[in-house]
C-alpha cells in the first residue's frame, strides 16, 4: 500500500509544480477558453491543463517501474507504456483542441486512433465480458468493443466537465474506490504479492487528478481543457479494461460473487454521472433534431445551479454522488451484497437530500467558472 501511496503522491506533485508552467503556455498559445453565450464562467480563462497531468503521471509510471514491488508488472507486459502512450496521444489531440477548437469529426477520428494503438500494440483490450466470463471469439470484434469502451469513456469525461473542478474531482474520487477495489481483490489471490497494473494505472491517475485541483477548484486558475479530460478518460478505461477478466472466481469467496464476475463494476460506477449526463445530452440532442456534439446548458451540473446551488456547493453534490457509487461498489469485496445495498440506500438518501432539500434556496446563485462541454 505504501508503494502505491508514494507512487500517487509523485504524481500529484509533479502535476502541482508543472501546472503553471501548463498554464503559461496555454498564455502563450492562445488556448484560453473565451466566455459564451453558453458558457457559465465569467472571464476568459487558459486550459490546456492536461498536459501537467499527462506530466505527473509519466514521472510516476516512470518511477513505478524501477520500484522492484511493482517490476514484475512493468516487466510481464507493455500494457502500463501502451496506457501511458495513449494517454500521451490523446492528450496532444487535446492540446491541438485547446489552441485551434478542432472540428468534432476530427477529435473523434483521433480518439479511435489513440484507442486502436493502445489496443493493437499494447494489447489493452477486453478479451472478455465480465458476466459469465463470455469470451469474446474474435480478434477484431475485441479490438472494437475496446475502442468503443475507451472513446465512450473520454467523451462521457468531456462531458461533464463544466465546473471548476468537477472532473478532476469526480475522477480522484472515483479512482480512489477503483483503487480500493483492484488492490483488495488482489489481495485475496495472492498473499505475498499485491502488485497489480490496475492498481498503479488508478493511483497514478488519481495523484495526476490531485494535483491539478488546487489550481482548478473554483476560482480557477486555470482548465484542463480536451487535453486533459481526453486524458483522464482513456486511462480510467484502460485500468478498467485490465483489471476485466483478471479475477478468477474460483479463488474468491461466496460473498465476493458479485465483484469476481462483475469486474467493470467500479469502472462503470466512477464513470456513471458522466454517463448518464453524456446520454441524457446526446438523447436531447437527437430529440430537438440536433447534432448530438452540439453544446448546450442542459448539463447535470446546470441543472444544480437552477436549483440554486452555488457552482462549489453544485460541485461538491456531484462529488457526493460519484463517492456513493464508486465507494458502494468497492464494498462488494469486503462486504455482503445485503450490507452494501443498505448502505448504498442510505448513501443516496444523503445525497437526495442535499440535492433537492431547503439548503439550496438558502444559497444565492452565482456564475459558475467552466464552460459547458
Amino acid at each position: 500500500m505504501r508503494v502505491y501511496l508514494l507512487v500517487m503522491l509523485v504524481a500529484a506533485a509533479v502535476t502541482y509544480l508543472t501546472t503553471p508552467l501548463a498554464r503559461w503556455v496555454a498564455l502563450r498559445s492562445g488556448a484560453i477558453t473565451a466566455v459564451r453565450d453558453r458558457d457559465v464562467h465569467a472571464t476568459p480563462t487558459p486550459r490546456m491543463g492536461g498536459v501537467a497531468m499527462l506530466l505527473g503521471m509519466a514521472v510516476a509510471m516512470v518511477l513505478a517501474s524501477r520500484m522492484p514491488f511493482l517490476r514484475d508488472v512493468f516487466g510481464d507486459s507493455d500494457q502500463a507504456w501502451a496506457i501511458l502512450g495513449g494517454a500521451a496521444l490523446v492528450c496532444l489531440l487535446g492540446a491541438a483542441d485547446d489552441i485551434w477548437d478542432l472540428d468534432w469529426m476530427t477529435k473523434l477520428v483521433g480518439q479511435v486512433l489513440a484507442a486502436g494503438l493502445m489496443a493493437w500494440q499494447g494489447g489493452v483490450q477486453l478479451v472478455s465480458l465480465p458476466i459469465g466470463e463470455r469470451v469474446i471469439g474474435s480478434s477484431y470484434l475485441s479490438l472494437a468493443v475496446t475502442i468503443l469502451a475507451v472513446v465512450v469513456a473520454i467523451n462521457a469525461v468531456n462531458f461533464v466537465d463544466g465546473l471548476d473542478g468537477l472532473a478532476a474531482g469526480l475522477i480522484a474520487i472515483g479512482g480512489a474506490g477503483f483503487f480500493v477495489y483492484t488492490y483488495l481483490l488482489t489481495r485475496d489471490i495472492s498473499s505475498d504479492d499485491y502488485s497489480n497494473l490496475a492498481s498503479v494505472v488508478v493511483a497514478v491517475l488519481v495523484g495526476s487528478c490531485l494535483g491539478f485541483l488546487p489550481h482548478n477548484f473554483h476560482p480557477a486558475r486555470i482548465f484542463m481543457g480536451d487535453s486533459g479530460s481526453m486524458v483522464i478518460g482513456l486511462t480510467i478505461a484502460a485500468a478498467g479494461i485490465v483489471v476485466t477478466g483478471k479475477i478468477d472466481p474460483d479463488v474468491v469467496s461466496d460473498r465476493q460473487a458479485i465483484p469476481a464476475f462483475l469486474p467493470l463494476a467500479i469502472p462503470v460506477a466512477v464513470l456513471l454521472l458522466p454517463l448518464l449526463d453524456m446520454g441524457l445530452a446526446v438523447v436531447r440532442r437527437l430529440g430537438a433534431g440536433r447534432s448530438p456534439f452540439q453544446p448546450d446548458r442542459l448539463h447535470l451540473h446546470h441543472r444544480l445551479l437552477e436549483l440554486g446551488h452555488s457552482h462549489r456547493r453544485a460541485v461538491v453534490i456531484m462529488y457526493l454522488w460519484t463517492a456513493v457509487f464508486a465507494f458502494g461498489a468497492a464494498a462488494l469485496a469486503v462486504w455482503t451484497t445485503t450490507t452494501v445495498l443498505v448502505a448504498l440506500g442510505a448513501g443516496v438518501l444523503l445525497a437526495l437530500v442535499l440535492t433537492l432539500g431547503p439548503l439550496r434556496g438558502k444559497v444565492r446563485r452565482s456564475p459558475a467558472t467552466r464552460g459547458a462541454a
